[in-house]
């Protein structure tokens, strides 16, 4: 009897391009991953919030990171998936592929004015889009760029350009469209009024397709394979952590924290600050999920490695633990504005409680806490909306190598973080949709990796004390917002 391999079954290439690098999987079902290959990626961070890097060097890390990956796997691949940084947006010509301008960051503010023109619409534009009004969203940004740069070409998120690119197609998927504000939450297509209001009602928008499925087929790794599987980078460690029912939370701890909590099949517009936003769209179903953003976690472990402070992330446990407590500091590290729950992205970090006896300890130690309070805020905001408390937090990122952090997140949660055992969660994810997009009947729960935690973390003080902790954050919050009128 003959028998056929499903194409499912053999190894998928899985592109994460991330802010600040590009990490690149080999993927095989049945064992494991078989080739990685990495590609650093050097925004600029620029005086007034402005954050920027050049679209080339986003496409040559893609394509050196993925072609180290299929060197060290030493074996074809049947499809690639990519995930995205999701609200980095520039302008290009869609005939030549050539940016006309520079990449605009997500963490970049400089369409806050923009917004504060649009501020008498912010309500309009939650309802319809289920993000709050910000420029950390794609659609202030690229208004910027056609009011400031050009009016030439397309603008988009940077997924479209890559993908244009690699394949020649002209698609975005719907997570990552829902990143703009100018998609209709309920319906998943663009938003006449979304654009109206931005002033980008002319203008030649991607495709909004599903997650998995094929797209194109690209050469930039060697041998023509298809791309099958397109998805925003939160949401793709969302569903590698299996987070696939209402109700259950993960967050992901890299150059920002990111919570994301699933609602199902139906949008949940909360009135706790969250976003309500598209997880995902797969054989034309959307799930949705409840989002809420911290801008610095790993950034502001790199603020300090600059300073000195810390020769980096490795110190974190060593220095920090050093001390047994953060000897009265608070840092709020803010360093590049307070996302959910607050919206208040003008705001700047605060460092206080500082005497002649603070040592670098007690900073760490501050930051870790900072860090932790803020996801905290964001879970309790997530228990708020969906009318529940989390019961468990599952986490992935390179901070949660960081035993300190960890430890803090579970005192201040209250809850047991379960530190995931994949430390690529976004592109094992894509991988997944990469999969799907080969093989349609395949289920999502086969085609995700097995999750288990490699460690739990429980909490070790009680809620008084917990509350008291974040009480104290709150209220260096709170100073930070009255000293910096909105």
């Amino acid at each position: 009897m003959i028998t056929y391999e499903r194409p499912s079954a053999r190894p998928v290439l899985a592109v994460d391009q991330g802010t600040s690098g590009t990490k690149a999987l080999v993927v095989c079902p049945e064992r494991g991953v078989i080739g990685s290959g990495t590609a650093e990626v050097r925004p600029r961070h620029l005086p007034g919030g402005l954050v920027e890097v050049d679209p080339a060097e986003l496409l040559t890390s893609v394509v050196d990171a993925g072609r180290r990956a299929l060197a060290e796997a030493g074996e074809p691949v049947a499809a690639v998936g990519l995930a995205n940084q999701g609200e980095t947006v520039l302008a290009w010509d869609p005939d030549s592929g050539r940016p006309l301008t520079t990449a605009l960051v997500w963490q970049d503010r400089r369409a806050a004015s923009l917004c504060a023109e649009l501020a008498e619409h912010a309500e309009e534009l939650r309802h319809l889009t289920g993000l709050p009004l910000d420029p950390y969203f794609a659609a202030p940004k690229m208004a910027w760029i056609r009011r400031h740069l050009t009016r030439r070409g397309v603008v988009t998120t940077s997924d479209a350009w890559l993908v244009h690119r690699l394949t020649g197609a002209f698609v975005t998927d719907a997570a990552t469209a829902g990143r703009t504000q100018l998609l209709d939450l309920d319906d998943v297509t663009w938003s006449p009024r979304a654009l109206e209001l931005y002033g980008l009602t002319e203008e030649r928008l991607p495709r909004v397709v599903d997650a998995a499925g094929p797209v194109g087929t690209t050469t930039a790794f060697g041998p023509e394979i298809p791309l099958t599987g397109l998805l925003v980078d939160q949401q793709a460690a969302l569903l590698a952590q299996r987070v696939t029912e209402p109700g259950s939370a993960k967050c992901t701890y890299g150059t920002g924290a990111f919570l994301l909590a699933q609602t199902g099949g139906r949008p949940r517009r909360g009135d706790s600050g969250l976003v309500s936003c598209v997880a995902w769209r797969l054989g034309g179903k959307t799930d949705y999920c409840l989002d809420g953003q911290v801008y610095t976690a790993a950034s502001a472990v790199r603020w300090l490695t600059d300073l000195g402070v810390i020769g980096g992330g490795e110190d974190i446990d060593p220095v920090g633990g050093a001390v047994p407590d953060a000897g009265g500091v608070t840092f709020v590290p803010a360093l590049a504005g307070l996302a959910a729950p607050w919206w208040r992205g003008d705001l700047r970090g605060s460092l206080t409680g500082l005497g002649l006896d603070t040592g670098a300890g007690h900073v760490v130690r501050a930051l870790c806490e900072g860090i932790a309070a803020q996801v905290a805020s964001l879970a309790d905001a997530v228990a708020a909306d969906l009318g529940g408390p989390l019961t468990s937090l599952r986490v992935d990122g390179g901070l949660t190598r960081s035993t300190l952090l960890m430890q803090s997140q579970a005192d201040l949660l209250q809850l047991p973080v379960e530190v995931s055992a994949l430390p690529d969660a976004t592109a094992l994810g894509v991988a997944a949709l990469a999969r799907i997009g080969l093989d349609p009947a395949l289920p999502v729960a086969e085609a995700a990796p097995a999750w288990r935690p490699a460690a739990t973390y429980e909490p070790r003080i009680g809620p008084d004390e917990a509350a008291a902790r974040l009480a104290g954050f709150r209220s260096a919050v709170a100073a930070l917002m009255e000293r910096t009128p909105s």
